[in-house]
């Protein structure tokens, strides 16, 4: 019983960043690939694997894993913490209906997404530069010196290319993935089925990821049909989207789908069960009289 009060100290700040680290550091054998895939040509995951493996070895899944770990401890840390702040703010409790929840998202990927925007850029560019052919390469030592490099040779705004797109992208992001993990998971707790284990959080982020797909879909999908337009209209986000409706009809918005999902979900799943089973550690520690947690 003692514990009780405990449980309702604010946890560490920190806590989301750590989680989503640990968690980007399982994915990034696949999102390195992914990266590959789109900047090399190559048709198939796993072909692209074998060849990173031949070329530069087991440790080649990880290049650029240092870009990957300043984006989390950047974007993710700030997401989690002002997504909890948010709450605080607009008053979103245990029980808090889906909009409000949502609208603490929204301030949250707003701030993260222009907070991470430098993290963003360098994790990109650390991970499609092995793709690259050897003379257009950045050659980055590691995500600090990728930093100092861009802003000496192509100036501070460097760090702020592609913020619109990418802000955007994080509100939607957060509104639907943080807000309804948390939907989902009160809602389960209602039930008689479920109690706050692994399980219930299994379950909550498997739909938040479904969700967070099905909301970022249409954004990723204009996102890469601006960048790849060329010809009369083609800057134009409204021409993009009255082309592409006349030619292929409303679902266009949706191609790709099972691949964002696919690659989003085990991400999704891994950040909240490793932030929960954080939270669980922090608690214990607390129990045990550790203070500076």
């Amino acid at each position: 019983m003692s514990s009780a009060p405990q449980k309702k100290q604010p946890y560490p700040f920190w806590l989301g960043g750590v989680a989503a680290t640990i968690a980007a550091s399982i994915t990034h054998p696949l999102d390195l690939t992914k990266v590959r895939l789109q900047a090399s040509g190559d048709k198939r995951m796993i072909e692209s694997i074998q060849k990173t493996v031949r070329t530069a070895g087991v440790r080649g899944l990880f290049d650029g894993i240092s870009g990957t770990w300043l984006r989390q401890m950047s974007y993710s840390m700030c997401r989690f913490w002002a997504y909890d702040e948010s709450k605080k703010m607009l008053g979103a409790g245990k029980d808090a209906p889906a909009w409000k929840l949502a609208a603490a998202g929204s301030m949250a990927g707003g701030i993260a997404g222009l907070v991470g925007n430098p993290g963003e850029i360098v994790m990109v560019r650390l991970q499609g530069d092995f793709a690259k052919a050897p003379e257009k390469r950045f050659n980055y030592k590691h995500c600090f010196d990728a930093l100092f490099r861009m802003v000496r040779e192509e100036g501070p705004s460097s760090l702020a290319r592609g913020v619109g797109p990418n802000v955007f992208r994080a509100v939607l992001m957060n509104a639907s993935q943080l807000a309804s993990y948390d939907f989902f998971k009160a809602e389960l707790l209602k039930t008689k089925y479920f109690e706050d284990n692994i399980m219930c959080h299994f379950t909550a982020s498997f739909a938040a990821g479904t969700v967070a797909t099905t909301v970022c879909s249409p954004a990723d999908v204009l996102k890469s049909r601006i960048m790849n337009a060329s010809g009369p209209n083609s800057s134009s986000t409204l021409g993009v989207i009255r082309t592409s409706l006349q030619t292929e009809g409303a679902m266009f918005m949706f191609k790709g789908w099972l691949p964002a999902w696919s690659r989003l979900q085990p991400t999704t799943i891994l950040i909240f069960l490793t932030l929960e089973q954080l939270k669980n550690g922090v608690d214990w520690a607390r129990g045990r009289g550790v203070t500076w947690l």
